[in-house]
């Protein structure tokens, strides 16, 4: 070490920047709904502390029905839940006017006063409302539980609206894909069905002497008969001659 120099004590690693961490999160939780609980309980780490433990649930508004999606405890989906009932409050507000909506004290605001009360008397007395920015018709929100007044500073909203603009884009991987997953499923068992089906027909043309078309036109009248589905008429005709629905190489 060259005389003079002070010595550094080892650097100590950076917190992963949270689009990272909710780009993880798309990649380890498997389909949307385990994603958006993953979501709910790193949204109350993001928020909580020692003395002020949060609550959260995400709310999805569609058209004419809003449902709470996820949420990182039950006490947190029936606190959703009451507010449904009710028909409004302060999440609901957040999720339809896509803005941020805060109440310091359920027992000191004469907003959806009947709401707040009731939530008042099961000892929840801060509330936030944090829109998630989607596409579509479809709008939602984090919301946010807290037992003590005043729970939320202004720099624990703003982290939790830079967290809810950073779950916007996440929550659009993770139902994207979704999408692709359950195409590709499709396919799977759309070309699966398609082997079973011409491996019956085959089977049926050695029987009869007829064409391939004569013979889906046998299937088709079986099924309709039976009120099956052709793909399983098409496997009772393999298996009425020992043999079993193939797997394709979809299928590995």
């Amino acid at each position: 070490m060259t005389s003079g120099t002070t010595p550094t004590p080892d650097a100590v690693p950076a917190p992963k920047p949270i689009a990272g961490t909710l780009q993880d999160l798309v990649l380890d939780s498997g389909d949307v709904e385990k994603f958006l609980d993953n979501l709910a309980e790193l949204a109350v780490a993001q928020l909580s502390s020692p003395d002020n433990e949060v609550l959260c649930g995400v709310t999805l508004l569609r058209p004419r029905k809003a449902e709470t999606v996820a949420s990182s405890s039950k006490p947190a989906r029936k606190l959703d839940e009451l507010q449904y009932n009710f028909g409004d409050g302060p999440c609901l507000t957040a999720a339809r006017t896509h803005q941020m909506i805060y109440v310091p004290d359920t027992r000191d605001d004469d907003r959806w006063s009947n709401y707040l009360a009731a939530i008042s008397k099961r000892g929840i007395h801060s509330v936030l409302g944090v829109p998630i920015p989607l596409n579509g018709e479809a709008t939602c929100a984090l919301n946010f539980y807290a037992t003590t007044t005043s729970a939320f500073t202004e720099n624990a909203r703003s982290t939790a609206e830079t967290f809810a603009r950073e779950a916007s884009a996440s929550l659009r991987l993770a139902v994207h894909i979704a999408h692709l997953t359950e195409t590709s499923e499709n396919l799977r068992s759309a070309m699966s069905s398609r082997t079973t089906i011409d491996l019956a027909a085959g089977i049926i043309m050695g029987q009869n002497r007829c064409s391939h078309d004569a013979a889906i036109v046998i299937l088709k009248a079986a099924s309709s008969a039976r009120n099956l589905k052709l793909r399983d008429v098409a496997a009772q005709v393999l298996a009425s001659v020992g043999q079993q629905a193939p797997e394709t190489h979809f299928d590995n």
